[in-house]
């Protein structure tokens, strides 16, 4: 009975250990521009019988006024970084340590690791995991690629996923012809597409547009990995 357990014990290490290794094994694999992944979300989507829509486009198809948006809302540092703001990561580290409430430190990467492998909720078991798939997916990718992947697998609304779907969706335009208030409402609608919809924008979501409008407007030093 006791080498029973100690079988069924090891059994259960070597399984957790390669579910642990399988996203790094993935983000070679979806390196070459031919690989179109697919989200943990599109997966449970699959997996509730409610399908989704998405129809990838490469990075050259996707309008600028959404790269430069998404990028200005959500990640302005993505072109220094290396996967990981960790100026911000320690800010947040601070606050948590000091009680306070903590302000979101994601950047795209971190953002692309979580949608690819992981799950939504905040936990620091899913944020320990997310650091070194982020890490990991920067040292692999290019940044085009990993803005590619990123847009092209981001939630614009329940059972819309990709800029494509999200622009036909919310504006009746392919991604490539999105104008620039267009794709600033699609960034600010990123961090809770559920509530937010970006072709029914209310007050609010109009004035974070307008701001984010504005940055991507200037965004020229911020997006020379991209745009060279």
């Amino acid at each position: 009975m006791l080498a029973r357990i100690r079988r069924r014990w090891r059994q259960l290490v070597v399984v957790a250990v390669i579910l642990l290794l399988m996203p790094y094994a993935l983000i070679i694999l979806y390196a070459p521009n031919f690989v179109h992944p697919v989200s943990s979300l599109m997966l449970r989507d699959l997996a509730l019988l409610r399908g989704y829509d998405r129809q990838w486009v490469p990075f050259e198809k996707i309008s600028p006024n959404l790269v430069q948006s998404v990028m200005m809302s959500e990640d302005g540092q993505f072109c220094m970084h290396a996967g990981v703001d960790w100026v911000q990561m320690r800010g947040v580290v601070d606050d948590a340590l000091e009680g306070e409430q903590t302000r979101g430190a994601s950047t795209i990467p971190m953002q692309t690791a979580k949608n690819l492998f992981l799950w939504n909720g905040r936990s620091f078991v899913r944020k320990a995991m997310e650091l070194p798939l982020a890490l990991a997916a920067d040292f692999v990718w290019t940044k085009r690629r990993l803005m590619e992947i990123y847009l092209n697998i981001a939630e614009w609304g329940p059972g819309i996923y990709g800029a494509e779907a999200a622009a036909q969706h919310h504006f009746g335009v392919p991604a490539s012809k999105l104008t620039r208030r267009q794709a600033a409402l699609l960034a600010v609608s990123l961090p809770n597409p559920i509530d937010r919809n970006a072709g029914k924008p209310g007050r609010g979501l109009k004035r974070l547009a307008a701001m984010i409008e504005r940055r991507a407007g200037a965004s020229g030093e911020y997006i020379k990995c991209l745009y060279p």
